[in-house]
């Protein structure tokens, strides 16, 4: 591995960088890359139980920054993907989001559907704003669900409802 990838890789964990970390890896996973920010908001809140909730807006802005990206760059590639218009498969899938319109955003946070949906609601030019907004209010869920299920899971010390 590069050696400064390896460094940068050190740098990001320790914990005075855990938030930081969160919202790169956060925004990172929410582009088309494979990549999964649910073990690293777990991660943080498990080693600083205090953090639940920073851990969880901060995951929550930085997945929706992503989504936002893949907005952009689905509205930028809306002339590449026109020859393949003809598919049946498209045609029922993009009836089914211009049926939904934004409120398809919400769906932003499933694993492999979930980002190219936000690509491809920039390229049927859905409003920015109300698909971020559906964006970041699934995202948050997600994440309060997630996290909230591996600290169940996975007991210690953890309190983080303010007791």
């Amino acid at each position: 591995m590069e050696l400064w990838i390896q460094h940068l890789i050190e740098a990001l964990a320790l914990p005075e960088y855990g938030l930081s970390t969160v919202f790169v890896v956060s925004f990172i996973s929410a582009t088309l890359l494979p990549l999964g920010s649910e073990p690293v908001v777990f991660g943080l809140v498990k080693l600083s139980p205090h953090l639940f909730w920073p851990a969880v807006l901060v995951a929550t802005v930085g997945n929706t920054l992503g989504g936002a990206l893949d907005w952009w760059l689905g509205y930028g590639a809306h002339k590449v993907v026109d020859k393949y218009s003809h598919s049946s498969h498209h045609s029922r899938a993009i009836r089914w989001l211009e049926k939904l319109g934004p409120k398809a955003c919400l769906l932003a946070w499933l694993p492999g559907i979930g980002d190219p949906l936000c690509a491809v609601a920039g390229w049927l030019k859905f409003p920015f704003w109300p698909c971020v907004a559906y964006m970041a209010i699934g995202k948050f869920a997600r994440y309060v669900t997630m996290t909230g299920a591996l600290v169940w899971a996975f007991p210690g010390s953890i309190r983080f409802w303010g007791g």
